[in-house]
């Protein structure tokens, strides 16, 4: 099995350098990608593959579920590379339908070592819950997966190092997107922050666009607490 993706290597290889003959010498003289993708590990989620790109055109960093927290000292290490050393302008986080972190956490399911990392999805889940239990299991799963998203876009821009780079005054934009595993589309959850003065906000409309059990009746305290950011 290992010879195949050697074989496969050098097939690949040739097509490049046919294709582009100079395509290689460029990759080693420079990184110099616009844009960061934060992601799943799910290995069928390829960056580079579905969004067209080549390699050097986009730094990744994967992790289960695509969680970002303020602990995590390698998400973190490489978001500021990114920004700081190749200058992206434009972060992405990127969930997808279908992730078996989000269903785990939805549903209590247990897997491991995983379970302490994926306490933060449950923390989502738990702090939309008003919005996640009245709904059908498979929709419980795919608006968890979107929240997810939310959640990390939010926990991005209020990272020292993006919040630095724009009292800086250097242009960086944090998005949220979901990809369909069913159809190849990405989603886009307009969640756009570019600037510190639109985060909290930005982040509590999206929230707002998902209905809560009991309506507008609810109690503005459980409203308030079910919004926040943390």
């Amino acid at each position: 099995m290992p010879h195949r993706l050697l074989t496969n290597n050098r097939a690949w290889a040739a097509a490049t350098h046919a294709r582009d003959p100079g395509f290689f010498t460029r990759l080693a003289q420079q990184q110099n990608p616009r844009y960061m993708w934060i992601g799943c590990a799910d290995s069928r989620v390829p960056a580079n593959e579905i969004t067209g790109l080549d390699p050097g055109e986009v730094f990744v960093h994967r992790n289960v579920a695509n969680v970002v927290v303020h602990s995590d000292l390698n998400a973190l290490s490489t978001i500021q590379f990114a920004v700081e050393h190749l200058k992206v302008e434009h972060i992405f986080v990127v969930g997808h339908y279908g992730c078996a972190g989000v269903r785990a956490a939805m549903r209590g399911i247990r897997v491991g070592l995983a379970d302490n990392w994926l306490r933060h999805v449950h923390d989502v889940r738990l702090r939309h819950r008003k919005r996640l239990d009245h709904l059908q299991p498979q929709e419980q799963e795919d608006i968890l997966c979107e929240m997810n998203v939310i959640e990390q876009v939010g926990n991005v821009a209020l990272s020292t190092v993006v919040q630095d780079a724009w009292a800086r005054g250097q242009t960086l934009s944090v998005h949220g997107w979901v990809y369909g595993l069913r159809d190849g589309l990405l989603k886009d959850l307009q969640v756009t922050m570019d600037r510190p003065d639109m985060v909290v906000q930005v982040f509590s409309d999206a929230i707002k666009r998902y209905p809560r059990q009991g309506g507008p009746t609810a109690p503005a305290a459980d409203e308030a607490h079910d919004e926040s950011l943390y």
